[in-house]
């Protein structure tokens, strides 16, 4: 298989292992045939096509929309390629993104007399096509750079004005890149899809009975739950803050986070974005609930910790460590990661005990309970009486834990991109 890298599909992990949306869907694809996986890297979008054309791989995956007629890319020469789509597996739509210091467009016509950079042979080129003939004046230049990350980083530094990328990889850059937004759609959504060569007609079916099946039983919105259902709806204003606050706060606690983790086994990114979420990295920090501190802890789990005192951060944030390794460490075996991660947040949250409802809750509305996918959709479900009145320890308000795992989620992501891991890396979810 070629694969493209990139933040939406591919790339290392925390623990320096490969994950990402699609590297989970081919890995299911090969268990399922019984196929061993050999991952060859391409450089570009194009160079993924030119390679599988000529017979080097069999699959091609990463970042590639199949456009609507179904025309496979293009060679540098402009020549077809002899390559097919698979069926479609995630819908997304292009989108022109901006530098925000600089003018926004609303439409076409705005762009007239500009350049506006793509990447090629993802799948958009026959959309790129068709405005570039209803808009002679907008000039489109293909650029030869591996994933729409380092375009979005040119429009952020302001290399480059305009750039048309897919909105799942604007989604997950917006608070990356904190220079770009989106200034309008581009034109019709797409599917993300495979490129496999056009004579090979067995493997075809193969994959897009296996995407239909995926479908059916759920395996693909739970991967899209897992890589982008927390929304990365941080307002940009609050990431801005906290990417100030990364600058000139956390180095005055990187090396407890790290300390943590050397006790913990607990990404040290990870507790640092819980520790965000919690006090903004304030020691002193005190709530009107009582609870008090830079992980805020109450005073009941305080003392089942061992802390003595909430305000001292070494304390407080080694026990919370401890504490989540705890949770993840009771939940059942079977439950995989980041699923059991982001459990063992909801329960670092709400408790245990509520959590352990709503995986009840959640099998008794016919959801899975060891993904949190399903999971988050039974938790605000323990405030409604016909719910919690038959459930073990009764009400809860069970949206705040979804809340602050999706945040979590989104402070850690923005963590995992500017922050290096502690060496030596472990498996910490």
């Amino acid at each position: 298989m070629l694969a493209r890298p990139g933040p939406a599909s591919w790339e290392a992990g925390p623990d320096g292992a490969l994950r990402g949306f699609e590297h989970d869907l081919v890995a299911r694809f090969a268990e399922e045939q019984g196929l061993p996986l050999v991952v060859l890297t391409a450089r570009s979008a194009e160079d993924l096509a030119t390679r599988l054309a000529r017979g080097e791989a069999h699959l091609g995956v990463g970042g590639l929309y199949r456009p609507d007629d179904g025309r496979p890319p293009r060679a540098s020469d402009g020549t077809t390629l002899p390559l097919a789509w698979s069926a479609g597996f995630h819908a997304v739509e292009p989108v022109v993104i901006y530098q925000r210091d600089g003018f926004r467009p609303r439409a076409w016509r705005d762009l007239a007399g500009t350049a506006i950079a793509y990447l090629p042979a993802t799948g958009f080129d026959a959309g790129i096509d068709a405005i570039a003939a209803a808009h002679p004046d907008v000039r489109f230049v293909a650029v030869d750079l591996p994933a729409a990350d380092p375009l979005i980083a040119r429009v952020d530094d302001g290399a480059v004005p305009f750039a048309i990328v897919g909105s799942m990889q604007a989604a997950i850059a917006r608070n990356i890149y904190l220079g770009v937004d989106v200034a309008f759609r581009a034109g019709p959504g797409h599917d993300l899809a495979w490129l496999v060569p056009a004579s090979d007609d067995a493997l075809r079916a193969r994959v897009d009975a296996f995407i239909a099946k995926a479908k059916r039983d759920g395996f693909l919105g739970r991967l899209a739950e897992r890589y982008f259902g927390h929304g990365r709806d941080m307002p940009r204003l609050d990431a801005g803050v906290f990417r100030e606050r990364i600058r000139t706060v956390l180095p005055e606690f990187r090396a407890l986070f790290v300390e943590a983790q050397r006790q913990s086994g607990i990404d040290w990114r990870l507790l640092a974005a819980v520790a965000y979420q919690e006090s903004q990295w304030d020691p002193l920090a005190t709530s009107e609930t009582g609870v008090r501190g830079i992980m805020q802890l109450t005073e009941e789990t305080a003392r089942h910790l061992g802390v003595r005192d909430r305000l001292d951060p070494r304390e407080s944030v080694i026990a919370a460590a401890r504490y989540l390794r705890d949770l993840k460490g009771r939940l059942p075996e079977r439950i995989q990661e980041p699923d059991r991660t982001w459990l063992a947040l909801a329960a670092f949250n709400i408790g245990m005990g509520h959590l352990e409802d709503a995986r009840v809750l959640a099998q008794r509305q016919k959801l899975d309970p060891d993904h949190w996918r399903d999971v988050k959709q039974a938790l605000p479900l323990l405030a409604q009486p016909e719910f919690h009145e038959k459930s073990r320890l009764g009400y809860a308000r069970g949206g705040m834990p979804v809340a602050f795992v999706d945040r979590v989620r989104s402070y850690y992501d923005i963590l995992l991109r500017h922050e290096a891991p502690s060496a030596p890396r472990l498996r910490a979810g």
